[in-house]
């Protein structure tokens, strides 16, 4: 598990959602768009890590 690619992850949704938030109360979609985009990256890079930890997990 790279606590590095966590934490990145974890940076990224913070950013999506409050850029997605910044969308809602401007009514801007572009920006609830790119949000929501940030948001789903942040679940694709824990959900790579995750699949990493149990590949490592199955061949220890």
């Amino acid at each position: 598990m790279s606590l590095e690619e966590r934490a990145k992850a974890a940076g990224k949704n913070i950013e999506g959602k409050a850029q997605e938030a910044w969308g809602n109360v401007t009514g801007d979609p572009e920006h609830q768009a790119e949000g929501q985009a940030k948001q789903a990256e942040s679940n694709v890079r824990n959900t790579k890590e995750d699949v990493k930890d149990r590949v490592k997990d199955a061949l220890d």
